[in-house]
């Protein structure tokens, strides 16, 4: 696989709260060239970790389900930044609330091709 400038170097903050999926998208996206710049398991260390550091974001990966409670919390805090959000999960396209749909969505488990091309969607709607 081809992997696309516009990855190389993109900073991406990474909200999983499953430690072997974390590690996994970690190694996918050290794969595609990117730099993980943050890793959050929890609801409030990642809206924290936003709050801080919005700055050093490129681009988000966020897990829909974490524990009892949906990150679109977490979303709307990045996207006030003008931050891209793609949002992973084991559930269909249709679980996302409409108002998040027109965001990237990985399907679990997915492929590095498949994180590869999310990746370039948002980043792409950021650019235009």
């Amino acid at each position: 696989m081809q992997d696309l400038p516009t990855l190389s170097g993109q900073r991406v903050f990474v909200v999983e709260d499953e430690t072997l999926v974390a590690m996994m998208i970690e190694g996918m996206l050290e794969e595609l060239g990117a730099t993980v710049v943050g890793n959050e398991s929890r609801f409030d260390d990642a809206l924290n970790f936003v709050a801080a550091r919005h700055g050093e974001i490129d681009v988000a990966m966020l897990d829909l389900n974490l524990g009892t409670r949906h990150s679109y919390d977490i979303a709307e805090a990045i996207a006030s930044h003008g931050i891209p959000i793609i949002f992973s999960t084991g559930y269909s396209d249709s679980a996302i609330d409409a108002a998040w749909r027109n965001c990237p969505v990985l399907n679990k488990p997915f492929q590095l091709a498949d994180l590869q091309g999310a990746l370039s969607r948002a980043l792409d709607k950021r650019a235009a």
